[in-house]
């Protein structure tokens, strides 16, 4: 077929429509067998454990990773494998999903009997209710599609859409079933940007950077050197108490030349702005982030209460991959 943009377009359009009207279809299959299932994981002191052969296989392992992330641990069993000999994987208390399109799979058919034999609990995600699979399940959940994407209604797409979908309803149920929450996610998630945004504080990354700090009644002169040996684009202006009376920037600076001939007989207290944003000690970074975005400024003042402690830039951030 001769390349066509239009025609690439298209196929994309009608494939990811396809996926759109087999994912709206499952709000009606949240039913009895559903609630049913959440429930009894929710009560039980077992694990559960998905399994299946192909493509189900595949989305059956990110099923794990999200029930596990989300508070509800999880393992992953490949048919094939459970049939030769990893069935010893499963503990009594365990329940056991299983994922498969037609729900007649020569492997699926020989591991149910054994896990019926074990006497734990099944739940099928199948795309035929009728199946082999799904009337010897304990819970069935219906993810059977119309068609496939594949112009030859072969390659498992929306029907592996579903099962995917289907599994992201399970995990999130049983996520606000158990409150799970911003703390327990950051316990389980402390690498990468995500666990840095859940866990990581103001205290963590402030304390490399110097202090920058003049009097309220310094020069000009002494103002730009602070501001220049400290590295950080500003300085904070104290009281001869140590209470913070404003900040002063190297914009502030430049605004100041621009509109004064006479800079050196102004002092800090001529120059800064009185009303310095701020930020406590022990607030998470991801805050710190959204009130420099918020107000439009790289650099923040770091508080303990009243206290001053130091400053924040924008840069620390960056560095942290917050940003």
């Amino acid at each position: 077929m001769k390349f066509s943009a239009e025609n690439v377009k298209q196929t994309a359009l009608k494939t990811l429509k396809i996926e759109a009207d087999a994912l709206v279809a499952l709000q009606h299959r949240i039913d009895e067998d559903f609630i049913a299932l959440v429930r009894e994981i929710y009560h039980s002191s077992g694990r559960i454990v998905l399994t299946g052969i192909g493509k189900s296989a595949i989305i059956a392992n990110k099923i794990v990773a999200t029930l596990n992330s989300t508070g509800t641990p999880s393992i992953f069993l490949h048919a094939a494998d459970a049939i030769h000999g990893d069935l010893g994987a499963v503990l009594e208390e365990d329940i056991l999903i299983c994922l498969s399109k037609s729900g007649e799979s020569p492997e699926i058919k020989v591991l149910i009997p054994l896990i019926k034999n074990n006497g734990n609990k099944l739940a099928a995600i199948v795309g035929q209710p009728g199946s082999f699979l799904a009337r010897h399940a304990d819970f069935v959940l219906d993810a059977s599609v119309p068609e496939e994407a594949c112009p030859n209604n072969l390659a498992p797409t929306a029907s592996t859409t579903a099962q995917l979908a289907m599994g992201d309803a399970l995990a999130i149920s049983l996520l606000e079933l158990k409150g799970f929450s911003q703390k327990d996610f950051a316990k389980i998630h402390p690498g990468g940007a995500l666990g840095k945004k859940l866990y990581l504080r103001v205290d963590d990354i402030f304390i490399h950077n110097p202090v920058p700090r003049v009097s309220m009644d310094a020069p000009v002169n002494t103002v730009i050197i602070e501001i220049t040996s400290k590295r950080l684009g500003a300085t904070a202006v104290l009281s001869e108490a140590d209470e913070v009376k404003g900040i002063i920037t190297d914009g502030d600076i430049r605004r100041m030349l621009e509109r004064d001939q006479a800079v050196s007989q102004l002092k800090a207290t001529d120059i800064m702005s009185e009303t310095p944003v701020t930020i406590q000690h022990d607030e998470l970074a991801v805050n710190a982030l959204a009130l420099m975005r918020k107000n439009s400024i790289t650099q923040l003042i770091v508080l303990d209460h009243q206290k001053y402690l130091g400053m924040l830039h924008l840069h620390d951030l960056i560095k942290e991959g917050l940003v």
